[in-house]
């Protein structure tokens, strides 16, 4: 199967809505271009060609949209590539392929396969950071887009009650169970499948929660996440890239929560915020 992008150039107005839409309809995330181009992939040209007739539907203005063929890569094995042991403060994440290094302090063995979430993103990284710094032990913590459970486990790891992982696709909660299973959390971890946006504030209240997605859905997830939230909960925000602070700082304020932390990592920007 031969993947392919599609770039869409909407006009600066409504390129929130725009990409919003695109989550809602792939169900997976776009990516957003300095240049304000959004990027989202079909399995097939005729996914490809389907999606863009669907958008073109939707609005009274047209949107600007081109599609182009991915070179077929083998993802059961590329993903490996250059992946090694991470310190996150006293957190160590190892991939499963080595040999665990000699240490007593918390380590989460993690074999992501298809799913997001290996150590070696900036964003993941960022997420990691921040979560050794703020996570209590006995919190009771949420991870929004949970992919492989690298989060998740490692709130576990490093002394969380309980974790709890929301993810919508089907693929990623076998490979997380898999990693809490490796690494003997079972019993305080777990994983469903569906909306955060729905699930969040019935699994609430948490004392963290994670949420390593991109801006315009942890812009949308916003009320939801306020309201999975305790009373002076941290919500940890990944997924962005460094530009993008200036946009979400605001939307935090105008959500209710206040920052605390911020972190950035080979471009990419996280922030942990209260609310009060």
């Amino acid at each position: 199967m031969s993947w392919w992008a599609i770039d869409v150039r909407p006009d600066p107005s409504r390129r929130e809505w725009v990409g919003a839409w695109l989550v809602t309809r792939t169900g997976q995330a776009v990516e957003e271009r300095d240049d304000g181009t959004l990027v989202t992939f079909a399995e097939d040209e005729r996914a490809a060609d389907a999606l863009v007739a669907a958008l073109a539907a939707e609005g009274e203005a047209p949107v600007a949209t081109s599609r182009r063929p991915l070179q077929p890569v083998d993802w059961t094995t590329r993903w490996r590539d250059g992946l090694g042991p991470r310190h996150f403060g006293r957190l160590l994440v190892v991939p499963s392929w080595i040999e665990l290094p000699p240490g007593d302090g918390p380590a989460v063995v993690l074999d992501p396969e298809s799913a997001f979430g290996s150590g070696e993103h900036g964003s993941t990284r960022a997420a990691l950071t921040l979560l050794e710094r703020h996570l209590r032990p006995g919190d009771r913590v949420l991870d929004l887009g949970s992919g492989s459970g690298i989060l998740a486990i490692a709130a576990a790891k490093l002394g969380a009650a309980s974790a709890v992982g929301i993810e919508n696709d089907a693929e990623a909660n076998p490979v997380a169970w898999r990693n809490a299973e490796r690494n003997g959390v079972t019993a305080s971890v777990d994983f469903l499948e569906g909306d955060a946006g729905d699930l969040a504030p019935l699994l609430g209240p948490a004392d963290l929660l994670l949420s390593n997605i991109l801006r315009l859905a942890n812009t949308a997830l916003l009320p939801a996440i306020v309201a999975a939230l305790r009373p002076g909960g941290l919500a940890i925000f990944s997924g962005m890239e460094e530009l993008e602070a200036p946009l979400f700082r605001p939307v935090l304020e105008t959500g209710g929560l206040a920052v605390r932390d911020e972190v950035t990592d080979t471009g990419w920007w996280a922030v942990a915020a209260a609310r009060p």
